[in-house]
């Protein structure tokens, strides 16, 4: 007789695949490598950037947590005010991607919910487009900001070109994303005035 421990184990049916076989799944489709690490999140590497997905299970709905976390480069500000600006204009400019500062770290992280039965390779390619985008602009606008706010500091006007919201540095206009956060605000000495 047949050892029953040999029979092969078969995957569960569409409705009763869990989430996180799905994503992996979906990562293995988009050819990221996908691989498990020891906190039981799916690691996965896209343009060469390590990513992580998460599944979140509830009821009704389950959510996907796609995540990444960035040691920040010496070259970037170190102005954690600017840094934290630039979050801010990440969170609030960019549809669904948060951003967030911890222990010296950039941490972006999109969530969408996925249902029980939802497909979820479309998010994925999604979430991962925005996290790499939103990293680019994060390190685009917090170093903008910083050479603006020197200008300002060093008696300059810091003022944008042409108003395209585009910051001079060193004959370069680089583009830069939505300005949400200041950072410094300048007072102009006739504004004055005795307000606060």
């Amino acid at each position: 007789m047949t050892d029953p421990t040999s029979l092969p184990n078969f995957p569960p049916p569409p409705e009763e695949h869990p989430l996180r076989g799905r994503v992996l799944d979906a990562l293995q489709d988009l050819k990221l490598q996908p691989d498990l690490d020891s906190d039981g999140d799916i690691k996965f590497t896209a343009q060469e950037q390590q990513l992580f997905a998460r599944s979140l299970t509830g009821g009704q709905v389950d959510i996907l947590r796609i995540y990444g976390q960035w040691q920040i480069a010496d070259s970037v500000p170190a102005d954690l005010l600017t840094r934290l600006n630039g979050c801010n204009d990440i969170t609030l400019g960019v549809n669904l991607v948060k951003a967030g500062i911890a222990a010296g770290n950039l941490v972006l992280s999109v969530e969408q919910v996925i249902a029980p039965k939802e497909n979820p390779k479309p998010k994925v390619q999604i979430a991962v487009s925005m996290l790499l985008q939103a990293v680019a602009l994060w390190h685009r606008n917090v170093t903008a900001k910083s050479k603006r706010e020197a200008d300002i500091a060093a008696g300059g006007t810091g003022d944008v070109v042409s108003g395209d919201q585009d910051a001079v540095t060193d004959g370069e206009a680089p583009k830069v994303g939505p300005w949400l956060s200041e950072g410094i605000k300048r007072q102009k000495p006739e504004d004055d005035g005795g307000q606060a």
